[in-house]
């Protein structure tokens, strides 16, 4: 069964399915050639007053979260982000691209949950 993966842009490793990048912003030392990218949304990415407020800053995740999460529920652009995943999630594994050095407190992971709800 077909599933959203997250996967670290830098990771030498990386796994198949139909890659998008979630970041607002485009991954420092990545070429758009090496990112071999499927789409790149960065509208459905956190705004950079809350990214710059969150700085990836562990305690502060809970909050970043919760406000990341109404960002979604007010994003124009996520009925169509939803329907894309939906549809290649038929074909095969989406994942998720994420430049975040942490693995455990980071925009995609949010993301994620919040699609795979929404999907349900």
């Amino acid at each position: 069964m077909s599933e959203i993966k997250l996967v670290r842009i830098y990771d030498h490793e990386q796994p198949a399915g139909y890659r998008i990048l979630v970041d607002h912003m485009w991954p420092r030392g990545i070429s758009k050639v090496k990112a071999a990218l499927d789409e790149w949304d960065k509208q459905i990415g956190p705004t950079n007053d809350l990214r710059k407020w969150f700085n990836h800053e562990d305690e502060k995740f809970p909050e970043f979260e919760q406000k990341y999460i109404a960002e979604l529920d007010a994003n124009d652009f996520m009925p169509e982000f939803s329907k894309t995943v939906q549809e290649k999630l038929k074909i095969g594994d989406v994942l998720f691209l994420y430049g975040a050095k942490n693995r455990e407190h980071n925009q995609a992971i949010v993301l994620k949950t919040y699609v795979e709800k929404k999907l349900k």
